[in-house]
């Protein structure tokens, strides 16, 4: 068992158990696999539908732009502290067990939630996919048991006799293709990405002959009030559509794994999300120059639109690659959420479970089927939108810790390291360094959330608390972990002799 050096003076406190096996190629599909998925196939149409209209292109644009500035402090700090755990392992350096529990417990909120969210449009578009030839699937077993409409921006909330069984057991599938060992679940990765993208941009090059331009106007809908329509729509698309990026923190969760972590890294997280933001913007430009905005509320979007366009054989095809997508970010999903866990369970704070590796394939089996039962169980009970608010929110207050950590590392004077820097330099203020990228990165993943939060409290005051209940409740459950279970562990471990 070797011990990780020292990075920027401080001692990383778990040993290196997983082999350095990856490079940059395969960050960057790793972060393809994970970006591309659920925020062109699933949430477009939700966005578009209930908020932005055709302006979900421009919702796009500013959630990449906040990205992008968060996913810079993540390569820098990948490139310094390059660990498994990503967000945790940085936070914890920086500021405690307590603060890096929170975050830690956000990012399983945001990876579950979101494995949730993919194996539910994995399900749509298979069932769009079974009824063009005939058949389809049994509304009983592929409908979870909470579903949500919205009319004139007030959600409604339906509670019916159903289980999306066989959402969950999407989930279940990618869980067990990544407990078989990275080797072959990253092979596998590889061709589902390759195959996903080719089969998107003919969606996107055929879609465009068919578009109807009238779809587009007017590019904002005229507001309705409630975040419907209107700028304020624009802005709460964006806010739903933050999460749908969340492939380049999965890309720093491999860092540990990784050849060259220095260049790797950035490579992997810089380059996957400028290839899946021309890709979403594009695709989103079809999506509703095919199809009228308000019919796209549905957890397979693109489908309906190639229904639209009276091609049966290339509506198959495209429903292929969605499923294909869809399968793949399931599987990156896993990828991340299972090494995120490993570092949490290193320092004690959740059960040792999560740390222990199949005899022969070297796999977090037990961590992944684990993972995969809570993401089967979300799938089951709960409706799309309602997921990707509370994923929303996770991901936000990861990104502001994160934009955090990297202000006190550098403000500990550790400027001259080797590595990847962020660009656009800094001042320092009494000894702390404020540096001009994760300033903008806090301020605009804080103006990203409001939306969310004020929607989510609105809906609370007018008689809809299950999205904040469910919040609340989450919230109080990590609470109540920590305290009994993780903090006297964790203290129990610090103490112990090297």
């Amino acid at each position: 068992m070797t011990v990780l050096p020292p990075v920027d003076g401080v001692a990383p406190s778990r040993p290196a158990l997983l082999p350095r096996r990856l490079g940059a190629g395969s960050l960057l599909v790793l972060g393809i696999g994970n970006i591309l998925g659920a925020g062109v196939y699933v949430m477009t149409g939700t966005a578009a539908a209930q908020y932005a209209g055709p302006a979900v292109m421009a919702s796009f644009v500013i959630a990449a732009i906040a990205c992008a500035l968060v996913g810079l402090c993540y390569a820098e700090l990948a490139s310094r502290h390059p660990q498994s755990g990503s967000a945790y392992s940085y936070c914890r350096a920086n500021f405690g067990t307590g603060m890096a529990w929170s975050l830690g417990w956000l990012l399983l909120l945001e990876y579950s939630l979101s494995a949730s969210m993919l194996a539910l449009g994995f399900v749509g578009y298979l069932d769009s996919l079974l009824r063009g030839f005939g058949a389809g699937l049994p509304a009983m077993l592929s409908t979870p048991l909470v579903t949500a409409s919205m009319v004139h921006g007030v959600t409604t909330l339906e509670f019916g006799p159903r289980l999306n069984v066989f959402a969950a057991l999407a989930a279940m599938a990618a869980a067990a293709v990544m407990a078989l060992g990275i080797g072959k679940s990253m092979l596998v990765n590889t061709l589902l990405v390759v195959i996903k993208i080719t089969v998107l941009l003919v969606f996107i090059v055929v879609g465009a002959t068919a578009i109807d331009p009238a779809h587009w106007h007017p590019f904002v809908p005229a507001n309705e009030g409630n975040f419907m329509y209107g700028w304020q729509g624009v802005a709460r698309a964006a806010s739903m559509l933050f999460f749908a990026y969340l492939g380049f923190e999965t890309v720093s969760t491999a860092a540990a794994e990784t050849h060259n972590p220095n260049r790797d890294v950035p490579i992997g997280i810089l380059g996957s999300l400028g290839v899946c933001t021309l890709l979403y913007i594009a695709a989103a430009a079809v999506l509703t120059g095919l199809v009228p905005f308000r019919e796209l509320g549905v957890p397979d979007p693109i489908a309906v639109a190639v229904d639209h366009m009276g091609r049966p054989g290339l509506a198959i095809v495209i429903k292929l690659g969605a499923l294909t997508g869809l399968a793949s970010v399931l599987l990156a999903n896993a990828y991340g959420q299972s090494r995120i866990c490993f570092a949490i369970a290193a320092d004690r704070l959740l059960p040792p479970l999560f740390l222990r590796r199949h005899p022969r394939s070297g796999s977090l089996w037990q961590a992944n089927l684990v993972l995969g039962a809570v993401a089967a169980t979300g799938a089951a009970l709960l409706p799309v939108s309602l997921l990707g608010d509370m994923v929303s929110l996770g991901v936000t207050c990861c990104f502001v810790i994160v934009a955090l950590t990297l202000i006190k590392t550098r403000s500990r004077g550790t400027d001259d390291s080797p590595g990847f820097r962020v660009p656009l330099g800094g001042i320092r203020v009494r000894g702390i360094w404020l540096g001009t990228v994760p300033v903008l990165a806090i301020v605009t993943s804080v103006v990203m959330v409001l939306p969310v939060v004020i929607d989510i409290g609105g809906r609370a005051l007018h008689g809809d608390v299950v999205p904040a209940l469910m919040l609340s409740g989450y919230l109080l459950l990590g609470v109540v972990i920590y305290f009994l279970y993780g903090r006297p562990r964790a203290a129990a471990h610090a103490m112990e002799p090297l």
